[in-house]
């Protein structure tokens, strides 16, 4: 499947990967993403184990193509243990459900990369609204991760990125995903 923009907060667009918010349904005739955000990670057990419940769910059906965002923050959301565990419950729900992963990442990168080699998943993780240094791209790639690059991106990093590795995203931006994609040093190639 071809997606232009694999992740946004914008309802309604076509050819984009929509991030439900916790409780939404997805609509017929567009494509969404379900997850637990590491901001969350907060919220009691009980709603944690309730959300993590509607992921499963919503990973079962079609118009839902990733599981996410998910992922680990050091700057805000519950402990770096809480994170990491509900992180990997999400990760099983990519691999049973067949469907990549958005993730969102803040300042843990090497507890991301070090849970890729550990649970070896099966599908694509894709770091969303990548902003970092080429070093840490490069490291990304050998590591086999996919990079989505939205409104603020280093341009020597995207210069690192292969197009078959590389994803375009709106996200929060007013940009349109065509707006994106023209500043990127090659077009995403990399297909969902």
């Amino acid at each position: 499947m071809t997606v232009t923009d694999v992740h946004t907060h914008h309802h309604h667009r076509r050819d984009a990967v929509i991030n439900l918010a916790p409780g939404e349904l997805p609509e017929p005739g567009f494509l969404y993403s379900s997850g637990v955000h590491p901001w969350d990670t907060l919220l009691p057990d009980d709603e944690i184990e309730r959300r993590l419940e509607e992921v499963r769910r919503l990973s079962r059906l079609p118009e839902v193509v990733a599981i996410g965002e998910a992922g680990i923050d050091r700057l805000r959301g519950a402990s770096m243990e809480r994170q990491t565990g509900i992180f990997r419950r999400q990760a099983d729900i990519s691999e049973e459900a067949q469907k990549p992963m958005i993730l969102h990442v803040v300042k843990a990168f090497p507890e991301i990369i070090r849970l890729k080699r550990e649970l070896k998943p099966s599908q694509p993780w894709i770091v969303h609204g990548f902003r970092g240094k080429p070093e840490l791209a490069a490291e990304l790639l050998r590591a086999g991760f996919y990079i989505s690059l939205g409104e603020n991106f280093n341009q020597a990093a995207a210069a690192v990125i292969p197009p078959d590795r590389l994803f375009a995203e709106t996200d929060e931006s007013t940009l349109t995903i065509g707006e994106i994609a023209a500043r990127l040093p090659h077009m995403p190639a990399a297909t969902l």
